[in-house]
């Protein structure tokens, strides 16, 4: 695959802001930043485990569109808004990703895109390494 392929989502952020769900050049597919949103575009109501698998299924879907599995996963950053969440969007993260074990980052940050939002999720995968 020489070309870059892209997908998209449901985020209504993506055609007003000019950027791709995720794209796949070669072998690697890189994830953009990923808020807990619903098909309808309205934000994952609940706390920040909800909102965490929310954010890991869209993942999920745009590297499988792409020829991926979350298996070819390398990488997570995952932004939180409040530390205390650490302990739960980790666990899901551990669920996902208890056999692949990608390198990963968590990081507080003052704020997300939208007020509602607990957690932002972006990954890096490389297939057939």
């Amino acid at each position: 695959m020489t070309d870059r392929a892209r997908t998209a989502s449901a985020s209504p952020f993506e055609k007003a802001f000019g950027f791709s769900r995720a794209i796949r050049t070669g072998n690697r597919i890189l994830v953009s930043g990923t808020g807990p949103i619903e098909p309808d575009g309205s934000s994952t109501p609940g706390d920040a485990t909800a909102q965490a698998w929310r954010c890991f299924a869209i993942i999920e879907a745009a590297v499988e569109e792409l020829g991926g599995s979350l298996a070819d996963i390398v990488r997570t950053r995952m932004f939180v808004t409040d530390a205390a969440d650490g302990d739960a969007i980790g666990a899901v993260h551990g669920e996902i990703f208890g056999d692949v074990r990608p390198a990963a980052t968590i990081v507080v940050v003052a704020a997300l895109l939208r007020p509602e939002w607990k957690v932002e999720i972006e990954v890096e995968a490389e297939i057939g390494c």
